[in-house]
């Protein structure tokens, strides 16, 4: 019997994967199994899962490695390694970032103790060789809590702002009801409507003090490092978070939170995006491609005439003045096109004329 399938997607992280696969190895359990995905890696990335793959037979539990012909983006790796798991509880990560000792083993622990469909856990954020805690924006720890109650505030950050799918672990049961999966294709920002999903959909979770995953921050091969069109993919994104929320039996009070997170991470892609040849994307000198900032204007323009417009106002009234003025100046750079007239109908030919 597996207790616990890890699924790792790789791609293009060649420096890094050694890191990855050296606390996969410090977490081995005879009911552990390891579904390291290569999304068709360009780099050294196949080599080095190679190798662990034959280095892992003096090890106990079980590696396997699975293989794209072709990239397919983080969430369609994830969701290759869900349909090959066979454990009771599922967790993930990253190529490029790393487990402590014994994490899994622990973490799993607090999954039997609570019995809950999934447990979310802190997490170190690693930026060069600064180490930083970040704690899952869950009140109660060690408790069984309904997901549902920790989706609002709509003002403060709560458990579907902490958005990583490598942050926890989830029990069987909510794979086979389908609510695992990540939608194919996306290549940024996978994790929100996941989150939501779970947060809407589960029964039950709680949240731990664990700190065993360390997330390395400023990796070059990162999307949150690149300004290209695939940026743009959070606004598919958040477009299946409003419409899965607003079908939800309490969607007049959960949609104003997912607008107004919606339009929070608007301003945000915006600041980063300056205009003219230096179109910024700020964070470490990183930028956005000309056509591609041109392309986020017009697009994230189009996303807030979708959305309910009170809720949008009120949204834009919590903000501070510059993220706001940010989102009112686009909204009237690109105006809601004017509907043309109604076409009038022809008059109708006279008797005994033949329409042309």
């Amino acid at each position: 019997m597996v207790t616990l399938s890890v699924i790792v997607p790789f791609f293009n992280v060649e420096p890094y994967a050694p890191d990855a696969l050296r606390s996969l190895r410090a977490n081995a359990r005879e009911d552990f199994e390891f579904l390291l995905v290569d999304d068709a890696s360009t780099d050294g990335t196949p080599e080095v899962l190679a190798r662990a793959e034959r280095e892992a037979q003096d090890l106990p539990g079980s590696v396997r490695v699975l293989r794209h012909d072709a990239n397919q983006g983080l969430a369609t790796a994830r969701n290759t390694g869900l349909d090959a798991a066979r454990g009771t509880f599922v967790t993930f990560l990253d190529g490029d970032d790393w487990l402590a000792p014994g994490h899994l083993a622990r973490l799993v622990a607090a999954a039997e103790a609570l019995g809950v469909d999934f447990v979310r856990t802190d997490h170190v954020q690693c930026t060069g060789r600064v180490r930083t805690v970040q704690r899952a924006p869950v009140g109660p720890r060690d408790v069984a809590l309904d997901p549902r109650a920790a989706i609002l505030p709509a003002g403060r950050p709560t458990s579907v702002d902490y958005a990583y799918a490598w942050a926890g672990v989830y029990h069987r049961r909510l794979l086979d009801r389908g609510l695992l999966h990540f939608r194919p294709g996306l290549r940024t920002a996978e994790d929100r409507p996941w989150i939501w999903r779970l947060h809407r959909e589960a029964e039950s979770f709680a949240a731990v003090g664990l700190l065993g995953v360390f997330y390395r921050r400023g990796v070059a091969t990162s999307l949150t490092q690149i300004g290209d069109v695939r940026q743009l993919d959070f606004l598919r994104a958040f477009d299946q978070v409003i419409e899965e929320t607003a079908a939800d039996r309490e969607a007049a009070a959960f949609l104003p939170k997912a607008v107004r997170t919606y339009c929070a991470i608007i301003a945000h892609h915006l600041s980063h995006a300056q205009g003219g040849k230096g179109d910024a994307h700020a964070e470490g000198g990183k930028r956005f491609e000309p056509a591609v900032a041109k392309m986020l204007r017009s697009m994230s323009a189009d996303a807030l005439r979708r959305l309910p417009r009170p809720l949008v106002e009120d949204a834009l009234n919590s903000m501070d003045a510059d993220r706001a003025a940010r989102l009112r100046a686009l909204r009237r750079r690109f105006p809601r096109p004017a509907r043309r007239p109604a076409a009038r109908p022809a008059p109708a030919a006279p008797a005994g004329v033949a329409a042309r």
